[in-house]
């Protein structure tokens, strides 16, 4: 083999590596945006409310979720007269709130929220069912003729205690269409977001 064909073959070899280099990033930024495709979604009906207390972070995480995917509108809901920060004192007067039928009173309450068909109303597990605030909340606004998705976890992600709450919810939320609750882990996005793909809903 002579020196010239010796240079044109490896031009050539170097050619094909470099292409075949060169489109390797192109797949791998390809694939993810695929696997969400595999999915069919509808997009959601009228304006969507995502409200939610949370004392120690994991409620608010799992509503941050819930915001991102669905395009919704975010209401962090604020005692007037905030916990106390030790987990034992907290756990003290939400007992005695649960006991008496309590309904706290909320410091940033919107005067109407008319505008929202959809409500996802999230909270903690306290006391075998949702903080009385919850009903504070429920309670203060004409809800016929919307839908009020319930969503929530607890430490023992006990399901007797997520029914009580889903009772709890269903009394208090007069006139709303409740359907089934999403009672997951804080952390389990994927089945955050098969509650969602089964509801419709989407950005």
């Amino acid at each position: 083999m002579t020196k010239k064909l010796k240079k044109i073959l490896f031009a050539l070899i170097m050619t094909i590596s470099l292409a075949a280099c060169s489109s390797a990033p192109e797949e791998k930024e390809t694939q993810p945006n695929e696997e969400p495709q595999v999915t069919e979604q509808t997009e959601s009906d009228g304006n969507v409310l995502v409200a939610y207390f949370s004392w120690s972070g994991n409620t608010k995480e799992m509503a941050e979720y819930i915001v991102e995917q669905t395009g919704g509108d975010v209401l962090e809901i604020e005692p007037l007269n905030p916990y106390p920060e030790d987990y034992g004192e907290t756990g003290d007067i939400a007992k005695v709130e649960r006991d008496e039928n309590q309904r706290p009173e909320i410091a940033n309450l919107p005067a109407s929220i008319d505008e929202y068909d959809s409500i996802f109303i999230g909270y903690p597990i306290w006391w075998h069912t949702a903080p009385m605030i919850i009903g504070t909340f429920l309670e203060n606004y004409d809800l016929a003729d919307k839908d009020v998705y319930p969503f929530t976890q607890s430490a023992s992600m006990d399901t007797e205690q997520f029914e009580n709450s889903m009772d709890f919810i269903r009394e208090t939320a007069k006139g709303a269409t409740v359907h089934d609750g999403l009672f997951v882990s804080s952390s389990n996005t994927d089945g955050i977001q098969d509650y969602l793909n089964a509801n419709g809903f989407t950005k």
